[in-house]
């Protein structure tokens, strides 16, 4: 195998895979980048067994071949070249070793047999349909927070996609939750996920998802089955096997009948929790706060700090009532949140908390309240 490939092309193509490789790994070949080149363009998987990431790139002077290299240290040289340097690759030699070589550099790494490489088997993914980029940014992006990291509740370590129904309206549903918080997005359902089963999509495939969906604009290709899910786009391929187990019922968990109705401006809003919760030592960093007809008391007290109290002008016309909060849930909601008001649904000071924006409830949270 021997080629030459602009080193930037590489960077990019060597970042999106390498992030799926463990930094420890019992198995010496899953430490490393599996790299094949034909017809013109260079193609670089890793995977850790349960997530796959293949990634392409065009290459010049391409002799057909394959080799595994430690994917670590093969970015980290790439990474300290020069920029817009020209970089050979060559694994003709010595089956044991490639060498890459720019300018007056040359680094000779060690090499395992690309045969010994595990593939992940592609079996029969029958449901398929395209999204738009920003619409699984927004999928991504306005639920992830809330994915358990309690791995003994492993069917909670990742989000539910699943096809549901919003007021006679078909869409595509992402939901996560970890127990103390619930985040809810949907967008129209796109042709083709009708008949899809509902699947959970673990964390870290989540993560490396988002990572590269950032830089296109493009469509994204989704096929999935009961078990594995794969993401189309651009020069990369995703395929994760999916949690093997049973997403709890959330609708039970949303509240219908809330009618206490809070509305306050979300930037201001988030700046207050910010600044009161500062006082706060305890890991909950718990807030409290107090409404009155047209404004919002917000307060937290520590033994060791004393006490923050900040009033902030709302639109509220119910019953006076107290309610506690982790500062940080709240504002893990309030940084999704691109309108100008939040909404607040109310039932006491005990009962789960409906949140959404005033205008837009495509997203919508959950939030159990706190004893403060």
């Amino acid at each position: 195998m021997k080629l030459t490939i602009e080193r930037t092309a590489l960077l990019r193509a060597l970042g999106h895979v390498q992030s799926v490789v463990e930094r420890r790994n019992t198995i010496p070949i899953l430490s490393n980048v599996l790299l094949r080149a034909e017809s013109g363009e260079l193609a670089l998987s890793a995977t850790d067994m349960d997530l796959e990431i293949v990634a392409s790139v065009a290459a010049q002077g391409v002799r057909k071949g394959s080799t595994t290299a430690p994917a670590h240290t093969l970015y980290d040289i790439v990474r300290k070249l020069r920029e817009g340097a020209q970089i050979e690759i060559d694994a003709a030699g010595d089956k044991g070793a490639m060498t890459v070589r720019s300018g007056r550099s040359t680094f000779t790494l060690a090499c395992l047999p690309p045969e010994d490489y595990p593939l992940m088997a592609d079996g029969e993914l029958a449901h398929g349909f395209t999204l738009s980029a920003a619409d699984v940014k927004r999928l991504i992006d306005r639920t992830r927070f809330a994915i358990s990291t309690e791995e003994t509740r492993y069917y909670l370590n990742g989000i539910f996609l699943h096809a549901a129904k919003s007021n006679d309206v078909p869409m595509l549903r992402a939901v996560a939750t970890d127990g103390h918080r619930l985040a809810r997005m949907e967008v129209p359902l796109p042709e083709g996920a009708a008949g899809m089963p509902g699947v959970i999509v673990p964390r870290k495939t989540v993560n490396e998802l988002r990572k590269l969906i950032d830089e296109i604009d493009q469509d994204v290709q989704i096929s999935l089955s009961d078990t594995k899910i794969r993401f189309g786009f651009g020069n990369a391929v995703l395929t994760s096997k999916l949690i093997d187990g049973t997403f709890p019922d959330y609708e039970r968990v949303i509240p219908a009948g809330n009618d206490r109705f809070l509305e306050v401006e979300c930037k201001p809003f988030a700046e207050a929790v910010d600044r009161v919760s500062t006082i706060s030592t305890e890991k909950s960093r718990a807030v409290k706060l107090a409404l009155e007809r047209g404004s919002l008391t917000l307060s937290a007290t520590s033994p060791e700090n004393g006490t923050a109290v900040e009033e902030i002008e709302v639109r509220y016309n119910g019953p006076s009532i107290e309610i506690g909060f982790n500062s940080r849930y709240l504002l893990d909601i309030t940084d999704q949140m691109s309108g100008e008001w939040v909404a607040f649904q109310m039932a006491d000071a005990a009962s789960p908390t409906v949140v959404h924006e005033r205008a837009d409830t495509s997203a919508l949270y959950v939030l159990m309240p706190m004893r403060v």
